[in-house]
């Protein structure tokens, strides 16, 4: 680790309290000026960082920085070896993470952003990603699951998701079917995996779990085409919650979930979340517009609908898009 990321690290542990340089220097076996010099780069970098004579050095508790530092304090201890690669503005997380999977990249490995030039989403859509206000992530994932069970990873993620922001932040959320995070009828989050396969055996190389958050983004700010169907969990006044514990929260219980995902523990509460279930729906499959009753979600996250002549059809993630009546 550089010093900066050092420095930051301790900066972290010790956030809104003040920290001698002198300590600093000792803890690290380095020079008051390296110090020095590390601090001035991370307030170049935006980082609030307070000096008082005599005291030391504090970072602000207003500071909401997404840092490998910032994000390794809030793991879990089984989580405490991953890789993580933290980034101000790249194209897509996913596309990072695709190239370090092929690369050999091990599980667990995370690639975060402040901002993406090229967010990805579902059916080719992009994803509105402005710097500073969200979250983007890609979880690289080697689970010992075949391709048809990639859609749990989607659904039980909805589920982790939706819990940890409860956790870190209060704010209860919903799931639209198949991998959307809605909160008071507007989309607020969502997944997208892109897997690998082997074709012989055909269980999963590698797959990408992509995560995108709206996190705190003034509701004025979003693109006209996005202001009627898109949110954010705050609205510019996050009340000192910062992004790198819920990131943290997320990461940790996705991968302890992975080794136990067979156990389906997750369907009841994403039922529970579900804002799809028992409504009326106009669903587009192929190309088809159909309309129906959502009637349950089945284990494997496929979705049961019922048609008015009482036929049944069961949808699977593929290319699928629906919408509520209502």
């Amino acid at each position: 680790m550089l010093i900066k990321g050092k420095v930051l690290k301790i900066l972290e542990e010790n956030k809104g309290r003040n920290i001698s340089g002198e300590e600093i220097a000792k803890t690290l076996n380095i020079s008051r000026t390296s110090i020095w010099k590390a601090i001035n780069s991370l307030r170049n970098e935006g980082y609030v960082i307070n000096a008082v004579t005599n005291k030391g050095y504090s970072l602000a508790t207003n500071t909401d920085f997404i840092s490998k530092e910032g994000i390794s304090l809030y793991l879990n201890k089984s989580c405490s070896d991953i890789e993580i690669y933290n980034y101000k503005t790249i194209s897509s997380t996913n596309e990072i993470a695709k190239n370090l999977a092929l690369s050999g990249a091990k599980h667990g490995t995370v690639v975060i952003s402040e901002e993406q030039t090229a967010g990805k989403g579902r059916l080719g859509r992009s994803f509105y990603s402005p710097a500073n206000t969200g979250i983007y992530m890609s979880i690289i994932l080697r689970p010992n699951l075949t391709a048809m069970d990639s859609v749990l990873i989607t659904t039980s993620s909805s589920v982790i998701i939706c819990e940890s922001i409860k956790k870190v932040t209060g704010i209860d959320c919903q799931i639209k079917w198949i991998n959307d995070i809605y909160l008071n009828n507007k989309k607020v989050a969502g997944i997208l995996t892109e897997a690998s396969t082997n074709f012989e055996s055909g269980t999963i190389d590698y797959l990408i779990l992509g995560i995108g958050i709206n996190f705190n983004q003034p509701k004025d700010d979003f693109p006209d085409e996005l202001k009627s169907i898109a949110s954010s969990l705050f609205n510019n006044n996050n009340n000192n919650i910062n992004r790198n514990m819920l990131c943290a929260e997320i990461i940790s219980n996705i991968l302890d979930m992975i080794p136990r995902i067979k156990n389906y523990d997750f369907i009841s509460e994403y039922k529970k979340r579900s804002i799809v279930l028992n409504q009326e729906i106009i669903y587009i499959s192929s190309g088809i517009s159909s309309k129906g009753k959502a009637i349950n979600i089945n284990c494997d996250g496929s979705l049961v609908v019922e048609h008015d002549d009482g036929s049944i059809k069961i949808l699977n993630s593929g290319e699928v898009s629906i919408r509520r009546l209502n």
